[in-house]
This record gives C-alpha cells, sequence and structure tokens, in this order.
C-alpha cells in the first residue's frame, strides 16, 4: 500500500472562480505542478477529491466537467506529474435538482471519496496527505484517516502547526514539509 496526496480542486489545483466548467477559465494556482512532481517523485499516488454542486445545480453537465478533467489531466501529464485518479460529487443536499438533491457519503466533509480512493488505489491513508482550502476539505481527511491534514490560506501569514493540521500560504511550503517529514 503506498501514500497519496489528495488535493481538492477549487481553491488548491486552480484558481476558485465559483463553479469553473470552461478550460478557458482556468487558472492554475502558483507553485501545484512542483508540488505535485515533488510528492510523485517520493512515490504518492495523486489523486483529486473535489465537490462539484454545479453538476447538481443544473450550471454544468457530467460532459463539461469530465472535458475539463480531461485537459486537466494532460495538463498534470505534460507537467511530469500524472494524476492516478479524479472523484468528484455532483450532489448537493438543499440545492441539487431531481436525483442530485441528497445527502451521500462523498460529499465532503463526508469521506467517501478519500475511502473510495484507498479501495481502488490500495492507499495507506495513515500515511497520506490532503490539501484543502475549506474546513470541509479538512474534515473529510480527517474522517478518513488521513495522517497529514493541510489547510492552504494564502491569507496566512506564515506556515503553523494547529494540533493535528498544518496551515501553509503557499504551496512550495508544503513540499518543504514533505521533505522535513521524519523517515
Amino acid at each position: 500500500m503506498r501514500p497519496a496526496l489528495i488535493l481538492d480542486r477549487d481553491g488548491v489545483i486552480n484558481e476558485d472562480i465559483d463553479f469553473l466548467h470552461r478550460i478557458e477559465d482556468c487558472r492554475f494556482m502558483p507553485g501545484i505542478f512542483d508540488l505535485a512532481r515533488t510528492f510523485k517523485a517520493q512515490g504518492f499516488a495523486l489523486v483529486i477529491a473535489t465537490n462539484q454542486s454545479g453538476i447538481g445545480r443544473g450550471l454544468f453537465t457530467e460532459a463539461q466537467f469530465q472535458t475539463l478533467m480531461d485537459w486537466m489531466k494532460a495538463r498534470f501529464r505534460e507537467e511530469g506529474a500524472a494524476l492516478d485518479a479524479v472523484y468528484h460529487c455532483p450532489d448537493h443536499p438543499t440545492e441539487g435538482i431531481g436525483p442530485y438533491r441528497r445527502e451521500t457519503p462523498w460529499r465532503k466533509p463526508q469521506p467517501g471519496m478519500f475511502l473510495q480512493a484507498a479501495s481502488d488505489l490500495a492507499l495507506d491513508l495513515s500515511r497520506s496527505w490532503t490539501i484543502g482550502d475549506k474546513p470541509r476539505d479538512i474534515e473529510a481527511g480527517r474522517a478518513a484517516g488521513v495522517g497529514t491534514l493541510v489547510l492552504f490560506d494564502p491569507s496566512a501569514p506564515l506556515a503553523r502547526r494547529e494540533g493535528d493540521l498544518w496551515i501553509v500560504p503557499s504551496l512550495a511550503q508544503v513540499a518543504g514539509l514533505l521533505k522535513k517529514r521524519p523517515g
């Protein structure tokens, strides 16, 4: 079993512009590809776990999401950090339309996407890392038993540890934490 770096998408991989679904609107966050290459070089799987309620709200389709993600996967491959898997949850308990209006264990802060990734990819979640920009991302990782939790907050004055959580103002600092880890 190997560890994974489980990334939220909007606000971590790309700028969060609310309901991103078009390639031309995607702007990658500074340092995301360097970070991905660093973890890949250490034997980590790279996984995206992202809530995508824009699908469930009728703002864009599964096909539009897949087109964007196929392009994003190609970009990661070009950058030398191929993604191992992408998981998404289109549902929303109050804003979803029709079958998308439901509670589901896949929607963060629930751990369903993380647990499915662990099952599909034979991941050791206790040795894995997750990076999110919202508390729900961290809660999902914690509930799944992810060993290292990182909240990406560009407004944070400096990297610091709070209990079981790292708070970092830049993705480059996450790579530094990986290099400093024991063992």
